[in-house]
Parts: structure tokens; C-alpha cells; sequence
């Protein structure tokens, strides 16, 4: 019998995000590999779920992007575990966890790429520079992983050679958010939605290339009393707080803030899911609300769009302006669905399956050279 790899995860924090949340979901279910994470900084809730999860959660207290005193502090770190495998998760690690395994002597040394738009990088506008020093730090790797087949193409196209790009999806634990009757009145109740009002959600970082200003103003639109739940913290709350006020929405918006483990019983509070981010990497909240049951009406989604048609019934791709969101809703079927075949495929057990596929094809290569 194998013994277990050792692999280090570095990310650049553990605040509540997709690639934050992604990462501490994998984990339980990589039995062959024994985990431990480092951030580079913030470390947040998820740092806080890793720990309960038995996982070693080390912060480096890196204080900004130029800090280059992290690099030796995360080199000696790397050497002193005696990883089989470095693992980089988003931009600022990439950068400085893919260096540093290589000073430090791993032979295996692997990225994931979550956040890569077709015109922007973790919400950030790409860039000549910021494309060549991914690039750069690229090249230091053996294995890039696209959360999409769009992903994919898109670092081809990048100029990352197509043998290093594999793709493993995103996943979820698909019976977690299985439609809940119970939880859904308990979680009207207590954000104050009564039982029959038309309860559209959205979910994310409430940044500007989510959206949600666009959303705000469409809800305001539908006719009758329909009502916004918008799930998710952000720089933007300010901005959208006074969007929804000026545009007579004040008293539409609900707003949950970031939640942890509580998204489940928040979809099932909702009647339709809306996405109206342009550029998205992955889609993963739209995944999880088509497990909730959720007819969901969106933009953009690689996650459904990579698929073969007829493998998301109730999902439909819709205009980005704010009338064309208020026409879609206008439209919708307030009944659950029953759970589609595209949500099976990104089942999380299997996502973290391939990975561990992918960690043993690249530990057994580097043994035989």
C-alpha cells in the first residue's frame, strides 16, 4: 500500500470565497494525501473551518503583493515540510508559492487556475504586465488545472503550452443543498420574507464585475412586490445599497451578507437564482442552485456553457441589462425542479479524485527522470 503524499496548499487568503471554499470542500475527500495549507495572508473564516477540520493552517503574514520578504519565510517553510507536492491556488500564491517549491527542491508543483475571465483576473482587469508575469511564473510549474474547458482555452490562448493545462472542475456536495422546506421557512422568517412573496436570489462577492447593481434594478422592475435576497460581502455594499435606494428598491433588498455554511438554507428561501456577472471562470453558485431546485436565468457560466445542451433544463442564458433580467423573471415558473444532470457532474468526490489522479501521474513522472 502507498504511502500518502504530503502536499502543501498556498493560497493568497482565507477570507469566504469560491477558490477559499473550493479548496476546504477537497480536502475531507482526498484520503491518499495528507493536506496542510499556508496563506499568504487573511486568514479568515475558512483558515478558522480548515483548523476544525483537522487541517494545519499556517498564515505567513505576507503584507502586500510586493513583500518579497515572504519568499525566503515561505521557502524555508516548503523545505523544512518535505512536500511530494506544492499546490498554488489564485494570482499573488501562484507567484510566490510556485518559486519558492522550486528553491526549496519539490519535484512536483502544481496551480489551479479559478479565476481567469476573458477579461479579468480575480475581478482585476488583465493587463501586458500581469500576463507576462503569470506567464513567467507559470513556466515554474509542471501542471496548470483549469476549473473549466473555457479556463482551459483561455490559458491556451495565453500562451501556457496545451500538455500543461489539465482540467479539474470545481465541485460540490450535491445532497448538502437538496431543497428544504423546513429550512425554508425558518430562514423567511428570520430575514423577515413572508411565505409567498416571489424571493429572487443572488449569491457572490459583492464586487463590480458581479453585477449587482444591474440585478437591483431589474427586481425593482418586475410587477408586484418581488424581493431580493442577495447573499455575499463586499466593497461594492455601499454603492449597491444606494442603487437599490435611489431606484425605489431600498425596501426589496434583503441583504445576508457572507454566510458559510448556511447557503443551503438561504437557496431554499429563494424562488429563482439570477447571475448577472458577464465573465466568470467557473459558475459555481449557479451550480449550487440548480441543486437546490432552482429555475436559474444568468449570463455567463462556463460551468453549464462547456456542457452539452439539454444537461441544465431549468437554466437558461439571458441579455445582461437590467431590462432584459426584469423580462426574464417576469417569465419564471415559481416550482422546484428536479436536480439536473449537469450538477452530477460536478460532484466534489470526483473533482478530488482527479486531482489526486493528477498528483500520482506527476509524483511517478518526476521519480523516472
Amino acid at each position: 500500500m502507498r504511502s500518502p503524499l504530503n502536499v502543501l496548499h498556498v493560497i493568497t487568503g482565507l477570507g469566504i470565497g469560491g477558490a477559499e471554499q473550493q479548496l476546504r470542500l477537497l480536502l475531507p475527500h482526498m484520503d491518499r494525501v495528507r493536506s496542510s495549507v499556508v496563506t499568504l495572508t487573511n486568514p479568515g473564516p475558512v483558515a478558522d473551518a480548515l483548523r476544525a477540520d483537522g487541517v494545519p493552517v499556517t498564515h505567513l503574514g505576507m503584507r502586500g503583493n510586493r513583500d518579497l520578504s515572504a519568499l525566503p519565510r515561505l521557502t524555508r517553510l516548503v523545505r523544512h515540510g518535505r512536500f511530494d507536492v506544492v499546490h498554488t491556488h489564485l494570482y499573488r500564491a501562484c507567484l510566490y508559492g510556485r518559486l519558492a517549491a522550486r528553491l526549496a527542491g519539490v519535484r512536483t508543483v502544481v496551480a489551479t487556475e479559478h479565476s481567469l475571465g476573458a477579461a479579468q483576473i480575480e475581478g482585476r482587469r488583465l493587463s501586458t504586465g500581469a500576463r507576462a508575469l503569470y506567464l513567467a511564473g507559470e513556466r515554474l510549474g509542471h501542471a496548470t488545472v483549469a476549473v473549466s474547458d473555457t479556463v482551459a482555452r483561455r490559458l491556451a490562448g495565453w500562451g501556457v503550452h496545451p500538455a500543461r493545462i489539465r482540467v479539474v472542475p470545481n465541485g460540490i456536495d450535491v445532497p448538502r443543498f437538496a431543497f428544504d422546506p423546513a429550512a425554508r421557512r425558518a430562514a423567511r422568517r428570520r430575514l423577515g420574507l413572508a411565505p409567498d412573496a416571489y424571493v429572487v436570489g443572488g449569491v457572490g462577492r459583492l464586487a463590480a464585475g458581479k453585477r449587482f447593481d444591474t440585478l437591483i434594478r431589474a427586481v425593482a422592475a418586475v410587477p408586484g412586490d418581488a424581493r431580493l435576497l442577495l447573499v455575499g460581502e463586499g466593497e461594492q455594499r455601499e454603492r449597491l445599497e444606494r442603487v437599490a435606494r435611489e431606484g425605489g428598491a431600498a425596501d426589496r433588498v434583503v441583504w445576508a451578507g457572507a454566510v458559510d455554511r448556511g447557503l443551503p438554507e438561504l437557496l431554499s428561501a429563494m424562488d429563482v437564482f439570477v447571475s448577472t456577472s458577464p465573465d466568470e471562470a467557473f459558475g459555481l453558485a449557479i451550480v449550487e442552485a440548480l441543486a437546490a431546485g432552482l429555475p436559474v436565468r444568468y449570463v455567463a457560466c462556463p460551468a453549464l456553457d462547456d456542457l452539452p445542451p439539454g444537461d441544465a433544463p431549468g437554466a437558461r442564458r439571458i441579455g445582461g441589462t437590467a431590462p432584459e433580467v426584469a423580462a426574464a423573471l417576469a417569465s419564471v415558473t415559481r416550482e422546484r425542479l428536479p436536480v439536473p444532470a449537469a450538477v452530477h457532474r460536478y460532484d466534489i468526490a470526483r473533482s478530488a479524485q482527479q486531482l489526486m489522479s493528477l498528483y500520482d501521474e506527476l509524483a511517478t513522472s518526476s521519480r523516472t527522470k
